[in-house]
């Protein structure tokens, strides 16, 4: 059974690096190093924030990936409502393209929000989904998966076969560890992930992503 919940209210939210803490963050919508080319609004920390029940299913997963010698990396969990909103003004109104060869080589702006690869409302933005990769614990590198996070192409699909073995079976290794504790995939996007019971399927939040957030 879901919960009622207010957008402003993140009560229902903790710190990612204080529920999981040996997670690996690299959290893009803070940096300039994104699809658009700046920070984007809302992200005011370099930080993940997640719902209670989320973070728990995402600690289960980092313990079994762990015993495999594997350490979870975060580039984005909650997004605010504000960041979407401006992914949308981008893709009407801004002609700014100085990303496109790093994000979207092959696709025009328009055909990011008609191909699925950016939403009008991101699941992101209701808490419990999380965008995530892995990291060798040996070598402390990331895992080969083919393509970068957030590569807009049909080569990011999770199903695509036009990469190596290795590639496609680290892929699998990531994806089966999410689905076990409770994830579910997305089909564009080998790095996305949503609660399959997330607890707030209707609320899309509005609360800056920041610790402070979490205090008021």
């Amino acid at each position: 059974m879901s919960k009622t919940a207010l957008p402003t209210d993140a009560s229902g939210f903790v710190l990612l690096s204080d529920f999981v803490p040996h997670i690996v963050q690299e959290i893009r919508y803070y940096s300039t190093f994104n699809f658009i080319g700046e920070r984007i609004d809302g992200y005011e920390e370099p930080v993940a924030l997640l719902s209670i029940e989320a973070a728990r299913a995402l600690k289960a997963a980092a313990t079994e990936l762990a015993v495999q010698g594997y350490r979870l990396k975060v580039f984005d969990a909650y997004r605010p409502v504000a960041a979407v909103r401006q992914f949308i003004l981008w893709g009407i109104e801004d002609t700014d393209v100085r990303m496109k060869p790093y994000f979207y080589p092959d696709l025009e702006k328009q055909e990011l929000f008609q191909r699925g690869y950016i939403a009008k409302q991101s699941s992101h933005s209701r808490g419990s989904a999380i965008d995530v990769t892995l990291l060798d614990m040996r070598t402390g590198r990331e895992l080969d998966m083919g393509s970068p996070f957030d590569l807009f192409s049909e080569v990011s699909h999770p199903d695509y076969r036009g990469i190596s073995e290795e590639q496609f079976e680290n892929r699998m290794l990531l994806q089966r560890a999410m689905l076990r504790n409770g994830f579910m995939p997305l089909d564009c996007e080998w790095w996305h992930f949503v609660l399959r019971d997330e607890p707030y399927p209707d609320t899309y939040f509005t609360f800056p992503v920041s610790a402070a957030s979490l205090r008021r």
